[in-house]
């Protein structure tokens, strides 16, 4: 059985007491042991019980507090990385961390030590501003919480999904190919249009446009974003409620016309 030695584990406080209790004692018996042979039988016999007792009830305590202490604080930090990374109102990434690790696995495909394939989705909530003028900010918030839920439904374990900007989301995909990646952005623009938001009462339909590019080989954060957004936009010019999505870079394809996705 392996032994969890992560900062945040009770297995490190747990080891680190026993280790570092055991060498106090080794330390003290050490020093001792110098007088051990100018003492009597029943002066020895009190020299080592004190030699043990001592460092195993001190040395015991304070490796066990400090180590606890630094558990907490392990904790803490842990805690505070994950909230300085997360949306406050839809509980996925912000617009800092996605990018972030988008282009950590970017680097990582370079390297080849990742599948160099992929795609870029960014989703944009239909009408959002009405929304927001007629049933109120509240009500707009409980939207967005309902797409990015119904966004997170759709995705794969490895996928990853922020909040960009107000009512815009974005989706990275990796190792997807294009065909995997549409069928993941249909989907999720079918399911918020069949989704039920009705709040206090009042029946209030829901649409994304989504604009996307599917990638095989080098590329870059910024570019996939430039052609995502540029999708993007022609959904919402030709009606919203849509797909418009291309390939890039894929050796031997043709880029895919978007009007074929619609």
């Amino acid at each position: 059985m392996r032994i969890d030695l992560s900062p945040t584990s009770w297995g490190r406080v747990i080891a680190v007491t026993i280790v570092g209790t055991a060498i106090c004692i080794g330390a003290a018996f050490f020093v001792d042991s110098y007088n051990f042979p100018h003492l009597s039988p029943e002066a020895l016999r009190w020299a080592k019980l004190t030699d043990l007792l001592l460092p195993l009830v001190l040395g015991g305590s304070f490796f066990f507090f400090l180590m606890f202490k630094m558990r907490q604080l392990a904790i803490a930090q842990r805690e505070l990385t994950i909230v300085a990374a997360t949306d406050s109102l839809t509980s996925v990434f912000n617009r800092g961390a996605f990018s972030m690790l988008v282009e950590a696995y970017l680097d990582r495909a370079r390297s080849h030590t990742v599948v160099n394939a992929g795609a870029l989705l960014i989703v944009d909530a239909d009408h959002f501003k009405t929304i927001n003028d007629r049933l109120g900010h509240d009500c707009g918030d409980q939207a967005l919480k309902l797409i990015a839920k119904t966004i997170q439904s759709q995705l794969r374990g490895a996928d990853i999904v922020g909040r960009i900007g107000g009512e815009e989301f974005a989706i990275f995909l990796p190792g997807a190919d294009p065909a995997q990646s549409w069928l993941v952005a249909e989907g999720i623009r079918r399911r918020i249009r069949e989704a039920e938001f009705s709040p206090d009462g009042r029946p209030c339909p829901l649409s994304v446009s989504i604009g996307g590019v599917a990638f095989s080989g080098p590329t870059t954060y910024a570019d996939m974003f430039l052609l995502a957004d540029k999708h993007l936009y022609k959904a919402k010019s030709n009606g919203r409620d849509q797909v418009s999505f291309e390939t890039t870079g894929l050796r031997g394809l043709p880029a895919v016309d978007p009007a074929t996705f619609h």
